[in-house]
């Protein structure tokens, strides 16, 4: 029989991707999108004839049970967000409500409605923040340094509170960073690969940006929605570090980037104090041996791979524009 699993934030980067795989892998896909004058569906235009998609939102309970009695799913992936770090400083009660109780109204959605249905919930190591080891496993401490960060220890503690109260098939991934092409442009990898092209096609001239030296274990979203997936095909639910136990320097992902492209990152890049965070995270990076032990998950793209993905696929998009 056919399994049906519902999205949250499907049209987003890891949205996308995971509605792929779960399309590969034989299941019907239900994308839960917001009521919106701005609704962006390109990362997902390429399989939009093939999902179902339903106006719901995870600020509104009675909207998410509406879409759960009318589709019912066999699993939910929660992937709605305000997931900028950034942004959280300037917004900290919005990203609360969709990022913390957002959560809670996900989780109490399938409680009244099917208690059966499999949930994952999209942890990050953001949590992690001030770190308290290195590398982070899934028994570190938690210091989170932004409203962002806050706002997921919620999520999380309240994914494990309705797994243990109500006994839900319920796990959370905490997911180090992940990029890809479809990463959005306010996110630095994206920034430096997008801006690269721009550079190149004489569009720009410079890149600004914050820390050089800020450290990130930066892996491929193709690779970490494999995870997710598989998750939820255990037979107990757990939460789970997905990383690549790698960590390099912003500096690196600028010399990777602008080599690919055949120029040199100094002669492009300037230091603006606006984009330097009001509380830095310090080293995040995971150790990933409870995921690839037990569910035998493997990372297939490298970190230098993954920038030269992402600068050559910024490049043709930027040279169509252009032409």
């Amino acid at each position: 029989m056919q399994k049906r699993a519902l999205i949250t934030g499907i049209t987003g980067q890891d949205g996308s991707y995971l509605a792929d795989w779960l399309l590969s892998e034989g299941y019907e896909v239900v994308g839960m999108v917001r009521r919106s004058s701005t609704l962006n569906f390109e990362r997902i235009a390429h399989i939009q004839d093939r999902l179902t998609l339903v106006s719901a939102d995870v600020l509104d309970e009675v909207s998410i049970v509406e879409v759960l009695r009318e589709h019912r799913p066999d699993e939910v992936y929660n992937l709605a967000a305000q997931s900028f770090v950034q942004t959280s400083w300037g917004q900290p009660v919005l990203t609360g409500e969709v990022t913390a109780l957002g959560v809670t109204r996900v989780l109490d959605a399938i409680r009244l409605t099917n208690p059966e249905i499999r949930f994952y919930q999209a942890s990050s190591s953001e949590m992690f923040g001030k770190v308290r080891e290195v590398p982070q496993t899934e028994h570190t401490p938690f210091y989170p340094r932004s409203p962002y960060g806050v706002a997921k220890v919620y999520g999380h503690w309240i994914t494990v509170n309705y797994r243990e109260s109500y006994g839900l098939h319920a796990s959370s991934g905490i997911l180090f960073n992940h990029e890809s092409p479809r990463r959005g442009l306010e996110f630095v990898t994206r920034k430096v690969t997008n801006g690269v092209a721009r550079i190149k096609l004489g569009l720009d001239r410079e890149i600004r940006l914050g820390n050089l030296e800020a450290k990130r274990d930066w892996g491929f979203a193709g690779d970490y929605v494999q995870a997710m997936w598989a998750m939820l095909q255990q037979d107990e639910p757990d939460d789970y570090v997905v990383a690549t136990g790698e960590t390099h320097s912003v500096r690196e992902l600028c010399e990777v980037a602008f080599a690919r492209a055949g120029l040199n990152y100094e002669d492009h890049i300037q230091i603006d104090q606006r984009f330097k965070r009001p509380a830095e995270v310090d080293f995040l990076v995971g150790n990933a041996a409870k995921v690839r032990e037990k569910l035998g998950w493997r990372t297939h793209v490298d970190f230098v791979g993954l920038i030269e993905m992402m600068v050559d696929a910024d490049l043709d998009v930027m040279r169509r524009q252009v032409s």
